[in-house]
């Protein structure tokens, strides 16, 4: 079964900052990049046809 759980973008905006900031260790960014992985895609505006 699929998990159908995604991160909210509260909790996405923080992982977003913990990866861009070297003072958070390997096995923190880790974890941020999982919770980025498991949220919603948006589409491109570019990508909608005219």
């Amino acid at each position: 079964m699929a998990n159908k759980k995604q991160t909210s973008k509260p909790i996405a905006t923080i992982a977003s900052k913990i990866l861009q900031d070297d003072r958070y260790s390997d096995n923190s960014k880790s974890v941020a990049a999982s919770a980025l992985a498991q949220t919603k895609t948006r589409k491109s505006i570019s990508s909608k046809k005219k």
